[in-house]
């Protein structure tokens, strides 16, 4: 089930260069919390340190605390792939397997945690997932198809199909809309409000009034300048930071004043 995530004092590096500094906050359980702020600030570097895929990159490396329901997700005991079990990723552009089915795309994480599965307890896994992603309906019958022959936003929901099924307690969306139609990003938005009963979501995005619909809380991050590290400025709920923020500069932001 959902969990809360605790940050505290996190500075995220690229080798010497200092990308992030400084960010401490908390990511309520059961809730979605948008990022949002200018191109560079850090944060999709940001997201991805709280699962641990930052460091996937030669000499990136984070300091300070992630933790999960008080788990340290940077102990020195603790598995980075368990760690991405637990914290599912969607991105930008859908990206199913291209060589796989629907079916398959969906399965592939379940395979991968789980030698031997019966294939009548994969089908209803598959099934869950689908139904999860709301996808369902549109693809049952033909779950043997490619998955890349879908539309944009049906692989989007595949891949959210495929993250949940290997029963995460968190989902991050890094721009999970932005190559999406109007029509698709809607269906989407729609998928969020109804997946945050079992997840806790963290959600950037590029786009203020996704922002303002999808969730609860809203963290405005920004960056001074060219190769100065991005900071989180205010964090507070959505109606709040949208309607009255406390910082000048996130209502210059939104207002589209900045810079």
């Amino acid at each position: 089930m959902a969990k809360r995530i605790d940050i505290a004092d996190l500075n995220i590096y690229y080798g010497d260069f200092l990308a992030v500094q400084g960010v401490t906050m908390p990511i309520e359980a059961g809730t979605i919390t948008a990022l949002i702020g200018p191109s560079g600030c850090g944060k999709s570097t940001f997201l991805r340190s709280i699962n641990r895929m930052h460091e996937v990159i030669p000499g990136a490396r984070v300091e300070g605390k992630v933790a999960m329901d008080g788990l340290d997700l940077y102990g020195r005991d603790v598995d980075p792939v368990s760690v991405r079990r637990q914290i599912g990723m969607v991105f930008q552009r859908p990206n199913p397997f291209p060589t796989m089915s629907i079916y398959e795309n969906v399965a592939a994480g379940l395979r991968l945690n789980s030698t031997k599965m019966k294939k009548s307890v994969l089908d209803d896994l598959v099934e869950r997932s689908l139904r999860g992603a709301n996808l369902w309906n549109e693809v049952k019958d033909r779950l043997g198809r490619p998955g890349s022959s879908l539309s944009g936003g049906q692989q989007q929901r595949l891949c959210i199909a495929r993250a949940i099924a290997v029963e995460p307690d968190v989902l991050l969306m890094d721009e999970p809309c932005s190559a999406l139609d109007p029509i698709s990003t809607l269906a989407i938005e729609d998928l969020m409000a109804e997946l945050k009963t079992n997840y806790t979501i963290v959600i950037v995005t590029h786009n203020m009034q996704q922002a303002a619909r999808v969730s609860d809380m809203t963290g405005f991050f920004t960056i001074e300048g060219t190769g100065k590290p991005g900071h989180l400025i205010e964090l507070d709920t959505t109606q709040k930071i949208f309607s009255n923020p406390t910082q000048k500069s996130t209502e210059d932001y939104i207002t589209g004043r900045f810079g």
